[in-house]
């Protein structure tokens, strides 16, 4: 069952994939989850469902991360489930183009959700923690793209090296306020953004045929294979928690050894 003592946890992009798996982890820690994501059906869905394994409570939010407004309304609910303690700042999309090809406006609508909402989100949640007088863990969704670009996701790859600047910018800001700020970097990770990635790249010619896209990056994974989101959700776990207690403005490479950075 949630510990009303532990406060309430935001989760974007929380009705899938990691998020999905961080909004679990989360209720099983203890937590009171709020799932904020724009797909309302399945968000809806999925809190229902999480609620029911864990014995969390769990909630859902319309979310949209480029609207502060919106953001800020998910943060005002955290108050009365404990006060917001954990800020996930997960929400993020990808859409490959050739280097070559990459327009401005893919390039925009990308660092829109990856990264403006990471600011939004981050300030958002800060504000908060600050007005309550409470310690809080901000984590964000970085990834390896941020740090080695892909010459076929150019506009993600910059979204997410923009995302660990942002991670160690607040880190900074944020330190003597209590707040502590890291991110975690997923490697190739069987998601629905991963598999439509794997689409797409077949789509545009990137690949002679379906799923040989994500073969080829995970042959390059020491560990050989791709991860599931369940490999993830224990540094997330981590990072909530204070066992990090000690650690601002790092990130947490999560790739199975593919780039040894």
């Amino acid at each position: 069952m949630a510990d009303s003592e532990k406060g309430a946890a935001i989760v974007t992009g929380g009705a899938s994939g990691i998020g999905k798996e961080i909004a679990r982890g989360l209720a099983q820690d203890g937590f009171t989850v709020i799932i904020a994501d724009v797909n309302e059906s399945l968000g809806r869905q999925v809190a229902g469902e999480l609620a029911r394994e864990t014995g969390a409570r769990l909630e859902f939010m319309k979310v949209d991360v480029t609207d502060r407004a919106s953001v800020r309304a998910a943060v005002e609910a955290a108050g009365g489930f404990g006060g917001l303690r954990v800020m996930v700042n997960n929400a993020g999309f990808n859409k490959p183009e050739p280097f070559l090809e990459a327009s401005e406006e893919i390039f925009r609508k990308i660092m829109e959700v990856n990264a403006v909402g990471v600011l939004i989100g981050t300030q958002e949640a800060a504000k908060a923690m600050i007005a309550a007088g409470a310690k809080g863990k901000i984590i964000n969704t970085a990834s390896i793209a941020g740090r080695t670009g892909f010459p076929d996701f150019a506009p993600y790859s910059a979204s997410k090296a923009a995302v660990i600047s942002l991670t160690q910018a607040a880190a900074r800001a944020l330190a003597g306020k209590g707040i502590t700020v890291n991110a975690f970097g997923p490697g190739v990770v069987a998601t629905p953004l991963w598999e439509q990635l794997d689409k797409d790249l077949y789509a545009m010619g990137a690949s002679a045929a379906p799923g040989e896209a994500m073969n080829a990056l995970a042959s390059s994974i020491l560990l050989g294979r791709v991860a599931a989101p369940a490999d993830v959700v224990g540094t997330v776990r981590f990072l909530a928690s204070p066992a990090s207690d000690y650690m601002t403005g790092q990130v947490l490479i999560i790739d199975g050894g593919m780039i040894l950075q």
